[in-house]
């Protein structure tokens, strides 16, 4: 089969695990094509396709809301899995014990997954580098909470990225 991996990245983590999931569709005997959003492509040539993004502000990157919506048709015609990229930090509640990934999904989560019906969606850790922020979010890093916030580090967790991967080998099986 022949897999699209596609993803919105700002500062390089959805990126990383984009890459992760696509080696881990090639070695199990597949194609997987990775692209950068918002790269012009067709999902016409695909078997199945994977879209991911970074989530700021509660938000997936536009470019990658912006596919799933002008591909719709084609993506509803095939299985489709969703990532998202965004908690930092290693902890799995908040300090009001809240679900970190439940609250990392994006708000457009409820219309993607009833434009498309996606066979799932999926939350992992991202990382932080400081030295790839932009103005604003290093001026709220000096802030008291800032780094708590934004913490730096690369919190992405491969093993869990590489078995996401393979369950949907196995689903294409």
């Amino acid at each position: 089969m022949k897999v699209l991996v596609a993803y919105a990245s700002r500062h390089g983590a959805t990126a990383g695990i984009a890459e992760r999931i696509a080696e881990v569709i090639r070695a199990e005997g597949h194609t997987a094509d990775t692209v950068q959003l918002p790269a012009a492509t067709s999902v016409d040539d695909y078997d199945a396709c994977v879209v991911g993004s970074s989530a700021y502000l509660g938000h997936w990157e536009k470019a990658a809301s912006a596919f799933v919506r002008e591909h719709r048709d084609g993506l509803v015609a095939r299985p489709v899995w969703l990532f998202t990229s965004g908690p930092l930090g290693t902890e799995e509640v908040d300090e009001q014990g809240q679900d970190v990934r439940e609250s990392a999904a994006p708000r457009e989560l409820p219309e993607l997954i009833d434009a498309i019906a996606p066979r799932e969606h999926h939350v992992f850790f991202g990382a932080l580098d400081p030295k790839t922020l932009g103005v604003g979010a290093r001026v709220m890093r000096k802030l008291p909470a800032g780094r708590k916030l934004l913490p730096e580090g690369d919190f992405r967790d491969w093993q869990e990225i590489e078995d996401w991967a393979r369950s949907i080998v196995r689903a294409l099986a």
